[in-house]
């Protein structure tokens, strides 16, 4: 089937569109453990460089899955089919010229380290959001970790099922110890330059 797929080569490349949207396309990804705040800081950074002027699109774990990614479930191999998908996707979007922020818990480096390759390392920002588990486990509005502790749901990382940490982030974040707008600037001042046209 695949020898008879052909990809379109589009007059309009993404050069051509970063120049116009006077911006260079990146990836912003946030990772960590569920309730360590990667959706909250995800859109408070998305917020400030959209209000600098930037065009932008936040792509959260939860949206994804009630549509892209509603049939794929929490097993390791469905987790690498659904960070695939996402990324997939974001590709889509840097070719268009944005700045995407995406918020997923990403368990494994391995997985991290293919959505570098396959949009381009030079367009990918890793932001690791670190909170130690009990901090994740008591900010828990959801009441994922304590059905996880009692067997409801499997596979829940950080539970029973591992997270990775990245060994080299763009950024460092320890949520836990950081106030949100601290967190924002110090992430925004790093990235900023690689954003600007």
């Amino acid at each position: 089937m695949e020898q008879h797929i052909h990809p379109s080569v589009f007059k309009v490349s993404q050069e051509d569109r970063s120049r116009r949207l006077n911006q260079r396309s990146k990836l912003i990804w946030f990772t960590g453990l569920s309730g360590s705040g990667k959706s909250t800081l995800a859109n408070a950074v998305e917020s400030r460089l959209f209000d600098q002027g930037f065009l932008t699109y936040l792509l959260d774990g939860d949206n994804i899955r009630t549509g892209l990614n509603k049939d794929l479930g929490f097993s390791d191999e469905d987790r690498v089919e659904n960070i695939r998908r996402i990324a997939e996707v974001a590709k889509l979007m840097l070719d268009a010229g944005m700045v995407v922020l995406s918020a997923f818990i990403s368990p494994f480096r391995e997985e991290r380290v293919l959505i570098a390759q396959l949009v381009g390392e030079d367009n990918f920002i890793e932001v690791f959001v670190d909170c130690p588990l009990e901090v994740c486990e008591q900010r828990d509005v959801k009441g994922l970790y304590q059905k996880a502790r009692h067997g409801i749901i499997k596979n829940f990382t950080g539970i029973d099922s591992p997270y990775e940490p990245p060994l080299r982030p763009t950024v460092h974040i320890n949520s836990d110890q950081e106030v949100l707008q601290d967190s924002v600037e110090k992430i925004t001042l790093s990235i900023l330059n690689s954003l600007i046209y």
